[in-house]
C-alpha cells in the first residue's frame, strides 16, 4: 500500500472519506451512481467496465460483477472482454462497448469519424455520455486505487 493507513482503519473508507473529505464523498457518490442510476444493458456496462479493468489492472475491478435483478455475466464473459474483436457471444453494442472502453483508455485521440459513425448506429446520444460518463469513472477510480495500493481490499456496495 502506498498510503500510510492508521492502525485499525479500514483503508478504503480511510482515503475514500477520511483523508479527503471533501473530495472522497463526491467521488464516491459519482462513482456509486453509475452502478445506481445507469440505462445500458447489464452485458455492454459490464463489457466496458471489464475492458476498463483489464487494461488498469485494478485486482477487485477484475473480480468484480455488477449484478441487477440477480443476474450477473456468464463467468467466460472476463475472457471473451479480453478477446472483443472476436467473441462469439457478443452482439455489435457489447462490441462496440468494449472498444470504446479501450480506446477512451489507450487512445482517446484515436476515435475517429468511423468509430463514431459505428456508435451513432447502436446507441443514442444519452448512451453515449452515459457510457463516456462511466467509462471515465472506471478509469480514475480504478487506476487511483490501483496506484494507491488500495484495489486489493476495494469494496463497492452491492446494488441489486
Amino acid at each position: 500500500m502506498n498510503i500510510d493507513i492508521p492502525e485499525g482503519k479500514d483503508p478504503i473508507l480511510y482515503v475514500w472519506g477520511e483523508l479527503v473529505p471533501g473530495i472522497g464523498a463526491a467521488a464516491s457518490a459519482f462513482s456509486l451512481s453509475v452502478y445506481e442510476h445507469t440505462t445500458l444493458g447489464l452485458r455492454e456496462f459490464e463489457a466496458a467496465r471489464l475492458r476498463v479493468a483489464q487494461i488498469n489492472g485494478c485486482v477487485f475491478c477484475l473480480d468484480w460483477r455488477t449484478e441487477r435483478d440477480g443476474e450477473k455475466v456468464e463467468d467466460a464473459f472476463l475472457d471473451e472482454v479480453a478477446n472483443w474483436r472476436t467473441a462469439k457471444g457478443f452482439d455489435d453494442r457489447t462490441r462496440l462497448a468494449a472498444e470504446y472502453a479501450e480506446r477512451y483508455c489507450t487512445d482517446h485521440h484515436g476515435l475517429d469519424e468511423e468509430f463514431w459513425a459505428r456508435m451513432s448506429a447502436h446507441y443514442s446520444q444519452v448512451e453515449v455520455v452515459e457510457l463516456s460518463m462511466s467509462i471515465g469513472s472506471w478509469l480514475a477510480f480504478g487506476r487511483l486505487n490501483h496506484v494507491l495500493g488500495l484495489d486489493a481490499m476495494c469494496m463497492l456496495p452491492r446494488i441489486d
